[in-house]
């Protein structure tokens, strides 16, 4: 038998991805940090989210690492990280396509007035609100990855003028695209609506600022699906209680859980969502890890590799 494979999550999911590895791979040696390691030295292949400090560098035989996520930050913040060892994300159509769900929702949402309808309902009052086209309601993508693109063409399709902002030059049908620090401002200026989707690397960090806040047209709306670190939390409290941004929806946070005290739970313009905008489809995702593990056992590269030195 082929080395072990050992999922290393805080979570209960073990029994569901051994089970469904089991039919992909055939007879395999499974662990899970929840039942015991074992013999680390046997274990080749490690399904990892946010694995403490250290562990991955103490398995000595590591052949992959995957991200049991399409984010790999939380890997790539662990400095003891094995070099020489491939990370790869789980890229996966289905969780693609629920994180363009989720930005089209709140795009809707926030277009349509949903929440003063429900508002005018509550109150029983027969209250039509001012009306905006489509055409006249901008949407821009900050990140064109695969989640990007897709959502950006979406959006698109649906009749928003769509822009999309990445680090290098991307192009995509119906949509507008800026690349590089230069053109932000450009863009943002034009945003009525920013979805972000950007990926956590250094330069991204806080990128989501004041600074930002204040280059987007005032009433803008903001759709974090991204990483919580990418906002200043205080600087988007501020931009929000000024009337200059009119709403946020969250679906991601700087710590997760989100403490039960922290205010964007009561803030009357925040939505939050528990870091579900987009949930694993074991099948489909065991899949696509499955052939990453065959594929490494074959002596063959993997795919979704990660760039470390750029983060993603």
């Amino acid at each position: 038998m082929a080395g072990a494979i050992a999922y290393i999550s805080r979570d209960t999911d073990g029994v569901a991805w051994r089970r469904v590895f089991t039919e992909a791979l055939g007879p395999i040696d499974f662990r899970t940090i929840a039942d015991g390691l074992g013999n680390t030295d046997d274990i080749e292949i490690a399904l990892a989210w946010k694995p403490k400090p250290g562990l991955l560098a103490s398995l000595k035989n590591l052949k992959l690492i995957v991200s049991l996520g399409m984010g790999v930050d939380h890997l790539l913040a662990d400095d003891r990280l094995p070099h020489g060892v491939p990370i790869v994300r789980i890229m996966d159509e289905g969780l693609v396509g629920q994180m363009s769900e989720y930005a089209i929702f709140w795009t809707l949402w926030h277009h349509r007035d949903i929440a003063k309808y429900a508002a005018s309902q509550r109150a029983r009052q027969w209250k039509p609100e001012e009306f905006v086209d489509t055409l006249h309601r901008p949407v821009g993508v900050m990140g064109l990855g695969s989640i990007g693109q897709d959502t950006a063409v979406k959006l698109a399709m649906l009749g928003f003028p769509t822009l999309g902002w990445s680090r290098t030059a991307k192009t995509l049908p119906g949509v507008e695209t800026f690349h590089g620090r230069d053109s932000l401002p450009t863009f943002l200026s034009r945003c009525s609506i920013l979805v972000n989707v950007l990926p956590l690397t250094r330069e991204t960090r806080g990128l989501l600022d004041k600074t930002l806040f204040a280059a987007l047209p005032r009433g803008a709306f903001l759709i974090n699906m991204g990483r919580g670190a990418h906002v200043v939390d205080d600087d988007l409290l501020a931009a929000l209680d000024s009337g200059h941004l009119a709403g946020a929806a969250l679906d991601v946070f700087d710590t997760e859980p989100l403490p039960t005290t922290h205010v964007f739970w009561f803030h009357p313009q925040i939505t939050v969502w528990p870091h579900a905008a987009a949930q694993t489809d074991l099948r489909s995702a065991a899949a696509v890890v499955a052939a990453n593990v065959e594929a490494v056992r074959r002596g063959e590269p993997a795919a979704h590799r990660v760039d470390r030195s750029r983060g993603y």
